[in-house]
């Protein structure tokens, strides 16, 4: 048995994860950030509520860098050069071991969804920007090594990234580049049904397909686009690994696969050095959703 805990933006989930990657218990507690020592022993406390004998370690995703048993810097709380896994063993006496969230959602998919089965794949999740996780003959590419596919470059001196770069493949393929395209399209065409959309709940990752989805030509346009700046990282990513499978993920990843998913194949299948022979990677919706980083994480000890 292990215990996984993800570290989302307001809440920390923990679950009891049997060998087989199945969530067994799970709890949750609102993420209150009062320090790096009070936060270790938050952790340590919530995998109690889930322990039981038998548990081998403790992981923990978080959106950041990790190394070991330490975090290097994390997105969205403040910690800097922490030394976690110390901190949580004054509480807990089990091993900690870290990965960032794009990585535990690659083990999430590859013991228990679309990457069963497989020894190379990769997870590319299409939030807030472009996170990418890596399983390379079995084993996570984690820690100093974690992939930073995102900052891709796919457009030459093109949108300014918050990396420092110009033309990241964040900076388009992300839900808030999806966004940023859809509100330029609706203020070039006034006409477009965009606009009701966006007067009942605001320009969210989903309204351009929601809308293409009715039909509506200017939305159809940006979803076009928007695969193109998708397929564009895609290809490279695939061209360099060659893997097995990719899963996609990430709220972006919902919308419909006509929309989506299979323009996405087509355009990565004129670009892909694949189409001159060798291994064909397939592209495949993430299954887990929620579920992956929490088993993502229980699991790391496996693939480390």
């Amino acid at each position: 048995m292990y215990i996984g805990i993800d570290v989302g933006g307001t809440n920390l989930k923990a679950g009891l994860v049997d060998e087989t990657g199945k969530i067994v218990k799970v709890e949750r507690v609102p993420l209150d950030f009062q320090g790096p020592e009070a936060f270790a022993a938050t952790l340590a406390q919530l995998s109690r509520t889930v322990l039981q004998e038998g548990v081998q370690w403790v992981g923990v995703g978080l959106p950041g860098a990790v190394d070991g048993g330490d975090v290097l810097f994390t997105t969205n709380i403040p910690m800097k050069n922490v030394p976690l896994e110390t901190l949580f063993r004054r509480h807990l006496d089990l091993p900690l071991l870290l990965g960032n969230d794009a990585d535990c959602a690659a083990v999430g998919e590859f013991f228990g969804g679309a990457g069963r089965g497989t020894q190379d794949f990769a997870v590319v999740t299409l939030g807030t920007g472009v996170g990418c996780g890596l399983i390379v003959n079995g084993k996570l590419r984690g820690g100093l090594t974690s992939s930073e596919a995102g900052h891709i470059v796919i457009c030459h001196d093109g949108e300014p990234c918050n990396c420092g770069r110009k033309g990241c493949w964040e900076r388009y393929a992300s839900a808030t580049g999806l966004i940023q395209q859809t509100k330029r399209a609706m203020e070039a065409h006034p006409e477009s049904a965009l606009h009701q959309l966006a007067a009942q709940g605001g320009v969210e990752g989903r309204t351009a397909f929601q809308a293409a989805e009715a039909g509506d030509e200017t939305a159809l346009e940006v979803c076009r686009g928007y695969v193109n700046y998708l397929a564009s990282g895609l290809a490279s990513l695939i061209n360099i690994l060659r893997p097995e499978a990719v899963a996609i993920g990430g709220g972006v990843a919902a919308a419909p696969a006509r929309l989506l998913l299979e323009p996405l194949r087509e355009a990565v299948e004129q670009e892909s050095f694949s189409r001159h022979g060798g291994r064909v990677t397939r592209i495949l919706p993430a299954e887990l959703g929620n579920d992956a980083g929490i088993i993502g994480a229980a699991m790391l000890g496996r693939v480390l």
